[in-house]
């Protein structure tokens, strides 16, 4: 694999994972960018490269900033990693919240010991 493709691809799996935590299906994004949902789906995959303009189009859509993207910028991704997890969280029943947080507790109890 070259240079070129194995860094295609690390943009690619950003952008997933930045769509992802933006609460975003592909078909949402492609529709609010004005794009086909293929062409998302293609750059998402490695398969097509993405134009600076584009990149700065997708990094508003996601609010994410491009060197992040582009893998220059590394802290992001945890706080990208929390977002989903609340985005998850704001899916589910009171009572199933209830049951995760005392889930989260007793690990926390399990790490102190």
């Amino acid at each position: 694999m070259s240079d070129e493709t194995t860094v295609r691809l690390e943009i690619a799996n950003r952008l997933r994972l930045a769509r992802e935590t933006a609460g975003l299906s592909q078909g949402q994004a492609a529709r609010q960018l004005g794009w086909h949902r293929p062409t998302l789906s293609q750059i998402e995959a490695g398969r097509r490269k993405v134009s600076a303009e584009e990149l700065s189009l997708l990094a508003d859509l996601y609010a994410v900033n491009i060197p992040w993207i582009l893998g220059e910028q590394e802290p992001q991704i945890a706080s990208a990693r929390t977002m989903l997890a609340a985005r998850k969280l704001s899916q589910l029943r009171d009572e199933d919240i209830d049951l995760l947080l005392d889930l989260i507790s007793s690990l926390k109890s399990n790490q102190d010991n």
